[in-house]
């Protein structure tokens, strides 16, 4: 089986969490000091995406799965029976 992440990649993150470590890692854009170690292993795989290193895709957020029609249409009838019980 074939590595996901390169070599370097691997040690990018690894001097990023060294920086952490020692008090020193910046955040990009506000430039505060990281202390999260998710944080900075998220910093230097971005940073080795930027260098093109063999780095997997960012994972994306998968849309909440639509209600089926079936679950739908008892839930309408659900509601209209409770709007009959209501009435009486």
């Amino acid at each position: 089986m074939a590595r996901k992440y390169s070599k370097k990649a691997s040690a990018d993150v690894e001097r990023v969490m060294k920086k952490r470590k020692a008090g020193t890692l910046k955040s990009g854009r506000s430039g505060r000091k990281v202390t999260s170690r998710k944080q900075a292993i998220a910093i230097g795989l971005s940073e080795a995406r930027a260098e093109g290193k063999k780095v997997p895709k960012k994972a994306t957020k998968k849309p909440a799965k639509k209600a089926t029609k079936k679950a739908s249409k008892k839930t309408a009838e659900k509601r209209k029976a409770k709007k009959r019980k209501a009435k009486r």
